[in-house]
């Protein structure tokens, strides 16, 4: 609990961020104390510091007077990870902690202020012919790279080179007493970043991790030369079982950046959504992005030609993005993943999906209401291949029992898979309800957006049963023994470790805050004392 009083700490952390960076209004902590699931208690006060010095002499000087620190990145999360559970709370608030620290293109890294956007790295690598292998989310036009390597991003190049923490070679951290560590090779005297696990890879012990173990302030990652030649592919299958096998087969395969299902509740949501000005976007950017106006204008046209009729009725559609660095390679690829869809039944469909999201990667964030204004809710889990079938056909089992009281309630339920490196499938549940929007969707989606939805009216009903549903699905992930990303406070990942990994984290907690006032209760770790 907090020693001192509101304006005691805002003077206390102005004096260390300025203050200006200090932020008391309370309709912004709010803002800031929530996310697009959950409303918590209001943090005390929030800081925006603008560079690492300055934020890490603040967190040592909430942590001395016994304040909790909530370290928050773009804020579009739905696992409560930088809420807080007590008003005796600082958020600080990276967003302006950004920019591009050194780009090597001789050496193929680059070292980033965390508070970036995926977007921003894209942009700024494009010139030079290079990229990310895994180079944001969605949500990547607000979501920060501390926030991704915090909570577990993935999604562009996911299929071959894995999520945000599979790419990142060192890290600067803010601990809570103030002090800033290196990981990777610039923690040696004299070390340059190029390098993670020169030693024990202390790069590691800070991912995921929720910023329970601390602040990132800047990272590394590794390059790679941007993919001159793209394709696409898309197929539809009668049931989520073959278009499973199908993805897994793709994803052992090694053959694509991207590979995902959806379910036939999905794409109906996208099309809903789909507007002409969006598809105005997407077809600019498909033109100007394949290789010459000819190639791309036949692109586009056969995307204005597929119209809405992207999938048939009531199927489960696969997506895939290839790249090579020839005409070739890039060939090679796709005659191997149509070889291997075809020996799972199905049909090629037109490839408009994901042509057109690659065309415009990071979109508005409208997504973050449904297109009729719902709210809604994803929970994931990672699981092998051989185990895919399983949590798909124990998922079903699951909700068809809620089927009737989701329909009164008025709750619906989709699904989304996606194919990791070549050893993981990814499955992931959404729900979906009508309800009042909470203070980020309001701050987040275009105003004059949400003009054209319904008014959105509290619906109690449907956000109990969701809350329900929610950890109905988390006993199945538990029973299961899947991993997951975006832990926040969640996913019950404490609870669930074996005693000796429970120790040694508790171990590492305790060397590193020793309090228990960087981010308590994410992992979902009952702080003591």
């Amino acid at each position: 609990m907090g020693t001192s009083t509101e304006p005691d700490i805002a003077r206390a952390l102005a004096a260390c961020v300025g203050p200006g960076r200090v932020i008391t209004d309370l309709a912004e902590r709010a803002l800031l104390s929530s996310d697009l699931y959950a409303e918590g208690a209001t943090c005390a006060v929030a800081i925006r510091p603008a560079d690492a010095a300055t934020l890490a002499a603040a967190v040592g000087t909430a942590t001395r007077t016994g304040y909790a620190v909530i370290p928050r990145g773009g804020g579009l999360s739905y696992t409560r990870g930088y809420v807080p559970d007590t008003g005796y709370a600082v958020v600080v608030d990276t967003r302006d902690l950004a920019g591009i620290v050194e780009l090597d293109a001789e050496g193929m890294t680059l070292t980033v202020r965390t508070g970036i956007t995926w977007e921003a790295i894209d942009a700024a690598l494009a010139p030079h012919g290079l990229r990310l292998p895994y180079f944001g989310t969605f949500s990547g036009r607000a979501a920060t790279v501390g926030g991704g390597l915090s909570g577990g991003a993935l999604f562009y190049g996911t299929a071959r080179y894995g999520a945000a923490a599979d790419n990142v070679l060192d890290l600067e951290i803010a601990c809570a007493d103030g002090r800033v560590l290196r990981t990777g090779q610039t923690a040696l005297r004299n070390g340059k970043p190029f390098y993670r696990t020169h030693g024990p890879d202390f790069t590691g012990l800070f991912l995921h991790d929720g910023g329970a173990l601390g602040i990132k302030t800047e990272a590394t990652f590794r390059l790679i030369e941007r993919p001159a030649h793209t394709g696409f592919l898309s197929w539809a299958f009668p049931d989520a079982q073959n278009a499973a096998a199908a993805l897994s087969a793709i994803g052992r395969s090694g053959a694509t950046e991207e590979a995902y299902v959806f379910d036939p509740a999905t794409t109906a949501r996208g099309m809903a959504a789909s507007t002409l000005a969006s598809d105005l976007r997407r077809l600019r950017g498909i033109v100007t992005g394949q290789g010459g106006l000819l190639a791309g204008l036949r692109a586009g046209a056969r995307v204005v030609l597929a119209g809405k009729r992207l999938v048939p009725e009531g199927a489960h559609s696969l997506h895939l993005v290839c790249a090579g660095r020839t005409a070739a390679a890039l060939a090679a690829d796709l005659d191997l993943c149509v070889a291997l869809l075809g020996r799972h039944g199905g049909q090629e469909i037109p490839n408009s999906i994901p042509m057109g999201v690659r065309a415009a990667p990071f979109d508005n964030l409208n997504g973050v209401v449904g297109p009729r204004g719902e709210r809604w809710l994803a929970l994931n889990a990672k699981v092998r291949h051989g185990d895919a079938l399983g949590i798909i056909n124990r998922f079903g089992i699951m909700i068809e029992g809620y089927r009737e009281r989701m329909a009164a309630a008025r709750v619906t339920c989709s699904t989304l898979f996606t194919a990791m490196n070549t050893h993981a499938f990814s499955f992931e549940s959404v729900y979906h309800w009508p309800d009042r929007w909470l203070p980020l969707h309001r701050a987040t989606a275009d105003p004059a957006f949400l003009a054209t939805l319904p008014p959105d009216t509290p619906n109690p009903a449907g956000a109990a049963l969701v809350a329900e549903l929610r950890e109905r699905t988390l006993d199945l992930f538990d029973e299961l023994g899947v991993a997951s990303n975006q832990l926040g406070r969640t996913y019950r990942y404490y609870d669930n470790l074996a005693p000796e990994t429970r120790a040694l984290l508790d171990a590492l907690k305790a060397a590193l805050d020793p309090q228990g006032l960087m981010n308590p209760g994410v992992l979902a770790r009952r702080e003591r004392g």
